[in-house]
C-alpha cells in the first residue's frame, strides 16, 4: 500500500509541474479573454449575414490579434518584475529605477533587508569560528606544551607540581571560555529563564567578592563591598552575571573594584579605562572586530561575551545593563565588611582628580532597603 502511495505521489507531483504556467502566460490569458469574450458576444448577438465560415475565420483573427496583444501588454507589466529577477540573479537590486511601482519598491526594500540580514548573520557566524579557533587554541597550545615537558624531561617534584598547577589553571580557563561561549549561543537564541524570590543583595555581593578574593589579591586589587537591599531575582543566575562583571573589573582595574546595592541595582565599579567603544556595540555574543582595550587587542567575540551574558540576564529580571564614567569621591575609610581585608601590600585607592571611574550599573525593577 505504502509502495503504492509513493508512486501516486510523484506523479501528481509531475502533473502539477506540467500545469504551473508563468505570470506572464497569465496575465496574457486575462487579458485574452477580456478582449475576446465581448467581441465573441457582440458577434453573436449581431447575427450577421454572413457564411460560418467568415464568421469563424474572422473570430479566429479577433482571437489572434487578442492573444498578441494580451501577450505584449503583459511583458510590458511585467518588465519590472523581469528586471527585479535578473538585478537579484546577480546580487545588484539596490537602485530603484523611476518606473517600478508601489509593490516592486516594497519587494525590493524587502529583498534589501533581506540580504542586510544575512550578510549580517555571516558575519557574526565568521566571528564566532574566529573566536572558536584563537581563544580555544591558545590554551590547548599552553597545555600541550605543559604536558611535553612533564613527561619527556626529568624535572624536580616541584617544577613538575608548579606545571600541574599551570595546566590547571589553563584547563579551567579553557572550561570557564567554552561555558561563557555556549551561555551567549543559547542567550542568543532564546530567552534567560528566572525564577524570582525575594534576594539579599549584599550577600550576594559578599559571596562573589569573597569567590574572588584570591584573584584580586593576585593583581593587587582592592575589591570593596557597600551597600543593602532586597530585591526578587533569581540569586544563582544574577550572581553569574555579577561574577562577569567583577571578573572583567578586576581585569582592567588599576587599584579598586567596589560593589555596591543601589536604589536602581547593582553596580560594579573600578578605576580602569573604561570601553573603547559604546557599550551597545560591544555587548554582543560573537563581534566581527577585534577590540583594544588598555592597550591589550582581544580577538573578535571575547571583549563582549560577557557583557551580552551580563544584559540578558538583566533584561530577563526586567532591568538593563547601564555604563557610564563617573568621578571619583572623595575617599572613605573602607567599611568593616570590605573584602579582602586591608593589606598595606596593596596600592592605595585613587585620589580624586585623576582619571574617571568605570561604572557598570545591572538595574532591577525594585530594590527595597
Amino acid at each position: 500500500m505504502s509502495s503504492g502511495s509513493s508512486m501516486i505521489v510523484p506523479a501528481r507531483l509531475g502533473r502539477s509541474r506540467r500545469l504551473r504556467t508563468t505570470m506572464r502566460g497569465q496575465f496574457t490569458l486575462v487579458i485574452f479573454l477580456m478582449a475576446f469574450i465581448p467581441n465573441l458576444v457582440m458577434t453573436v448577438m449581431a447575427r450577421p449575414a454572413l457564411p460560418s465560415t467568415t464568421v469563424i475565420a474572422w473570430m479566429a483573427l479577433v482571437g489572434a490579434t487578442c492573444v498578441l496583444v494580451g501577450f505584449f501588454l503583459s511583458g510590458a507589466l511585467l518588465t519590472p518584475v523581469s528586471r527585479l529577477r535578473r538585478e537579484v540573479m546577480s546580487g545588484q537590486f539596490g537602485e530603484v529605477h523611476g518606473d517600478d511601482p508601489a509593490e516592486i519598491l516594497a519587494l525590493r526594500a524587502a529583498f534589501t533587508e533581506l540580504l542586510g540580514r544575512l550578510s549580517t548573520e555571516q558575519t557574526r557566524r565568521n566571528a564566532f569560528m574566529a573566536t572558536l579557533v584563537h581563544d580555544l587554541k591558545t590554551p590547548l597550545i599552553a597545555t600541550g606544551h605543559l604536558t611535553k615537558l612533564i613527561t619527556t624531561l626529568p624535572l624536580p617534584d616541584a617544577d613538575r607540581r608548579l606545571m600541574g598547577e599551570q595546566i590547571q589553571v589553563e584547563t579551567t580557563r579553557l572550561l570557564a571560555l567554552v561555558q561563557q561561549m555556549a551561555d551567549a549561543h543559547r542567550f542568543e537564541q532564546e530567552d534567560v529563564q528566572v525564577s524570582l524570590a525575594p534576594t539579599d543583595l549584599r550577600a550576594l555581593l559578599d559571596e562573589v567578592a569573597s569567590r574572588l578574593a584570591t584573584q584580586a589579591q593576585e593583581r593587587g586589587v582592592r575589591v570593596q563591598v557597600t551597600g543593602h537591599g532586597v530585591a526578587a531575582a533569581d540569586a544563582p543566575v544574577l550572581e553569574r552575571a555579577l561574577t562577569n562583571l567583577t571578573v572583567n573589573a578586576l581585569r582592567y582595574a588599576h587599584t579598586q573594584v567596589t560593589l555596591d546595592v543601589t536604589p536602581a541595582g547593582l553596580t560594579v565599579t573600578d578605576d580602569g579605562p573604561g570601553l573603547p567603544r559604546p557599550l551597545d556595540e560591544l555587548a554582543q555574543p560573537f563581534n566581527a572586530q577585534p577590540t583594544t582595550i588598555a592597550g591589550k587587542q582581544y580577538t573578535s567575540g571575547t571583549a563582549g561575551l560577557g557583557l551580552f551574558i551580563v544584559r540578558r540576564i538583566a533584561q530577563a529580571h526586567g532591568g538593563d545593563l547601564h555604563y557610564d564614567r563617573v568621578p571619583i569621591p572623595a575617599p572613605e575609610p573602607p567599611p568593616a565588611s570590605s573584602l579582602p581585608p586591608t593589606d598595606p601590600a596593596l596600592p592605595a585607592p585613587p585620589l580624586p582628580g585623576a582619571a574617571p571611574l568605570t561604572r557598570f550599573t545591572l538595574s532591577l525593577p525594585e530594590v527595597q532597603p
